[in-house]
């Protein structure tokens, strides 16, 4: 999306007729006021509450006629930059107490705009053992005006009381198909959509990133050939992870670019329209929370290239026990990646317990 207001904000919502379809109808009608999206990661979920969110708070522009205001509302919301938009996300390895708490506060406040406020509560399957309960009450029975919008992969124990009270939408994984198609729309050649499609775990903003990332093919190989960079001794895992992670940084530039443009669009509607609270704050956070959740997808991108590898190997091997001890350190290091854990010592730890090919 670019420009100050984008032609559909629910444009970006790829390969999910079914949930678009439900949602617009729902904001253009009495929407309820809470909601449960839930699918994989990098299914289209946040795009979908931006979208949805976006509508809900121009609908009272659209009723007096306010064309341009209600553009304005879906376009702030678009950004995640609207005033009356709450994006909630964890702090740690799980939605905590202390989170819940400020929820709470935050939902009872009045809207800073309009009549209405969104709340986005993300990756709520990672919410902490008994802190659902907090937000229940709240979730139900919420001020007038307020609307919840929680996303989550999954739908585990812990959240099924709040999952009761809310609309379920279903989000499938975004076909490849559909990828390569907006990215081919978008001016891809058919070649490097494919490949970024294929690396991109489903996921279209991914998608984009990869595509304007020549040296994709090169990372790919430097994961796959890991294994025969080793040979158990600590000084050669840790030359293998600093390569790993010099790559990682490279990675970044796409991101970073568009990020500097996204910051040059909040200036101008600053300066145009004017703006509540501190916008260039929340960007800069949501900009850091963009790289951390980048440098997540580039270690998930390695740890499928290093499965391949290993799978490769098990095919030609005259003995299978080195590929399979390979993809359960895989495994192993893939589990452990959902802890948010410290990127170097992750890396050294998998190097370490990685076999190497003879």
């Amino acid at each position: 999306m670019s420009g100050l207001f984008p032609v559909d904000p629910w444009s970006e919502v790829v390969g999910q007729p079914r949930a678009v379809d439900l949602l617009r109808v729902a904001a253009a009608a009495d929407p309820v006021h809470a909601w449960l999206f839930v699918g994989p990661s990098g299914s289209g979920k946040r795009a979908a509450a931006r979208a949805f969110a976006g509508d809900l708070l121009a609908a009272e522009a659209t009723a007096q006629g306010d064309v341009e205001g209600a553009s304005r509302a879906r376009s702030l919301a678009a950004q995640e930059q609207h005033p009356d938009l709450i994006v909630v996300e964890r702090v740690g390895a799980s939605i905590s107490s202390e989170q819940a708490d400020d929820i709470v506060t935050r939902a009872s406040r009045s809207p800073a705009e309009g009549r209405r406020k969104v709340l986005v509560l993300d990756e709520f399957h990672l919410i902490a053992e008994g802190v659902a309960p907090k937000l229940l009450k709240t979730i139900e029975e919420p001020t007038p005006g307020t609307f919840f919008i929680v996303l989550a992969d999954e739908l585990p124990p812990g959240l099924v009381t709040i999952a009761s009270r809310c609309v379920r939408v279903d989000f499938a994984p975004i076909p490849n198909a559909a990828i390569v198609e907006r990215l081919r729309a978008e001016g891809v050649p058919a070649e490097r959509a494919e490949e970024a499609a294929g690396f991109a775990g489903g996921d279209l903003r991914r998608a984009r990133l990869l595509a304007t990332d020549d040296r994709l093919a090169l990372r790919v190989a430097a994961w796959r050939n890991l294994p025969r960079a080793l040979d158990g001794s600590g000084s050669a895992a840790s030359r293998a992870v600093a390569d790993i992670r010099g790559a990682i940084d490279d990675v970044e530039a796409p991101l970073r670019a568009r990020q500097a443009v996204e910051v040059t669009e909040l200036n101008e509607r600053i300066e145009r329209y004017g703006q509540r609270g501190s916008g260039s704050r929340d960007l800069d956070a949501r900009h850091k929370r963009e790289v951390r959740r980048l440098r997540t997808d580039e270690l998930r991108l390695g740890l499928s290239a290093l499965a391949g590898a290993y799978r490769d190997e098990m095919i030609v091997a005259a003995d299978p026990t080195t590929a399979m001890a390979g993809i359960a350190a895989v495994r192993e290091a893939e589990a452990a990646l959902t802890f948010n854990p410290n990127e170097e010592l992750w890396l050294v730890a998998l190097a370490l317990r990685l076999p190497s090919f003879s």
